[in-house]
């Protein structure tokens, strides 16, 4: 089996929630940096029961968010709220939270450790071959140049982490970019995780999901 550290990925995607600090939300440049010990204390309201106590979500299909870049976390929870990304299960847990709630949350979850996880060797050569290299035919790109061949993302870039991420949670968020449902790569990310999955099959997303699973 391989290997590997069990963290989100994907998208993130936390549940989220808790006690607003005030007004909704505020301007990006007047943020503190992050207070993880506030975030502790927000997080702990309800996000335990979909992402575990310390962000090891131990329900299949949540996604596991420890660890996971503060940027891409921070921007994730923002685009939920303010209605820009479908918050799925998390409708409405995070409405009365202001940026620097969100702020904190997203500094306490990537400062806790990743558990280690396994993949099945099942599809593990299909998935390694795709997350490295691409599917050329099917202009495909490979996942190494965004989400690095370990698979812990490029922070600076907010490209996540995704070693160890449950696997039917990247499953969803690949095929939900393919249809077109998930845009959250719109902007600056010039839809590229969608252009990615355009062309990917139903096995071919699992391959990947799998083998992610067991990087780290």
């Amino acid at each position: 089996m391989v290997r590997s550290r069990t963290i989100i990925g994907i998208g993130t995607l936390c549940a989220v929630v808790g006690v607003s600090h005030g007004s909704a939300a505020q301007n990006d440049d007047e943020l503190r940096p992050g207070d993880a010990a506030a975030g502790r204390v927000l997080a702990s309201k309800t996000c335990i029961a979909c992402h575990g106590e310390d962000g090891n979500s131990l329900i299949a299909g949540y996604p596991h968010i420890a660890g996971q870049s503060a940027r891409y976390l921070f921007r994730q929870m923002k685009l939920m709220r303010d209605g820009d990304r479908d918050p799925g299960d998390m409708a409405g847990q995070l409405d009365n939270m202001t940026d620097q709630d969100l702020e904190d949350m997203a500094v306490f979850y990537a400062s806790q450790p990743s558990r280690v996880a396994q993949a099945s060797r099942e599809g593990i050569e299909l998935g390694e071959a795709i997350y490295r290299g691409g599917i050329v035919a099917k202009q495909v790109a490979a996942c190494t140049a965004c989400h690095a061949p370990d698979g812990s993302g490029n922070a600076l870039a907010g490209f996540p982490s995704l070693s160890g991420q449950s696997t039917a949670y990247v499953v969803e968020q690949l095929k939900a970019y393919r249809e077109g449902q998930r845009r959250t790569d719109a902007g600056d990310y010039e839809g590229m995780m969608r252009q990615t999955a355009a062309n990917m099959s139903d096995g071919e997303i699992t391959a990947v999901a799998n083998y992610v699973l067991g990087l780290h």
